[in-house]
């Protein structure tokens, strides 16, 4: 009997091995059939039995593979040695040790703060999350691994970035290039986030196909998401034309993510930011929730909390200085 299994392009070299290694593995673990690479697919010949357990081992692979984003010789050992399958039979929505996902190479990502794991809890139960907080603090970052987590597990069909493209003491008509070229400075700490989520491969396949979108905010105007995880970062830069626009896109099976920093609003001073009254408008109706952000929550490098102590202490003063 002859089998042939298509492998995802985009994940070929880790479930073949550097020059086929972890294939050479499978072929010396399972003599009696003949195991062939090319391009991307396994080809098994041999009799029917054998070969639907090794095509049921080389699946096992694939989703070990997918769960932790790494595969090694002793995970090839481990797998194919054990009929046990229960423990990849794991519960899609659970989360142990605060572990949202296995990022690139194996990297745990975890909500580590208390206010990041409220996020993780919130997006469980609520389908719309606002996340305000200073920065540092890890909002666009959990939100985006929640969205990265509900891809994988299939809850979703796509994940949405968005920003607005606001200037903040730049101007992008001096920028040079084209529209994209213009923006990507302003989405770059998106694709930073997914970058550390899985592999370059796969997130450019993601891109191409329109799996993963990062676009600004103004241009999800006219459309429905559906089957959705939607961020909306730097939130405290959008309008409150913008921010009801945003909501409204809201389709079937969608969660929505708004995240932003309310001492860092570079809007016109005329223009009041949407966040703020989005956060009186909103506050009491259920399925919505707020989570505000600490300083306890900063996860960047300890000068950040002294930073930030310094500016709210100078503000405190000049708020001061004003009412006298």
């Amino acid at each position: 009997m002859e089998k042939t299994i298509i492998i995802d392009p985009t994940i070929v070299l880790s479930i073949f091995g550097r020059n086929n290694a972890h294939i050479n593995l499978l072929s010396a673990i399972y003599p009696k059939i003949k195991i062939t690479a090319r391009g991307n697919e396994i080809k098994l010949i041999g009799e029917e039995k054998e070969i639907e357990n090794v095509e049921k081992k080389i699946e096992l692979l694939i989703i070990h593979f997918e769960k932790f984003g790494t595969i090694n010789e002793n995970d090839i050992l481990n797998i194919t040695s054990s009929d046990e399958y229960a423990f990849y039979q794991f519960d899609k929505n659970s989360i142990v040790d605060d572990v949202i996902l296995h990022g690139r190479e194996g990297r745990l990502i975890k909500a580590i703060t208390p206010n990041q794991k409220r996020m993780v809890e919130s997006s469980q139960v609520n389908d719309i999350v606002f996340a305000i907080g200073p920065a540092g603090t890890g909002k666009t970052y959990t939100a985006v691994a929640l969205a990265v987590r509900a891809l994988k597990n299939k809850q979703i069909r796509r994940i949405i970035l968005t920003r607005p493209a606001v200037e903040a003491g730049e101007n992008l008509g001096f920028l040079p290039g084209d529209l994209r070229d213009k923006l990507d400075p302003y989405l770059q700490p998106l694709y930073d986030a997914l970058w550390d989520m899985m592999p370059m491969s796969k997130l450019l396949s993601y891109i191409e196909d329109k799996t993963i979108e990062i676009a600004p905010l103004a241009f999800m105007r006219g459309r429905t998401l559906d089957n959705a995880y939607v961020i909306l970062d730097e939130a405290q830069n959008a309008t409150e034309g913008q921010i009801k626009m945003f909501l409204t896109r809201m389709g079937k099976n969608a969660k929505l993510f708004i995240t932003g920093d309310l001492t860092q609003i570079d809007l016109p001073r005329n223009q009041q930011s949407g966040l703020v009254k989005a956060c009186k408008i909103l506050e009491n109706i259920k399925g919505i929730d707020f989570i505000f952000m600490k300083k306890v929550d900063v996860v960047r490098h300890p000068l950040v909390t002294k930073i930030i102590d310094a500016f709210e202490e100078w503000s405190h003063k000049e708020e001061k200085k004003e009412d006298q």
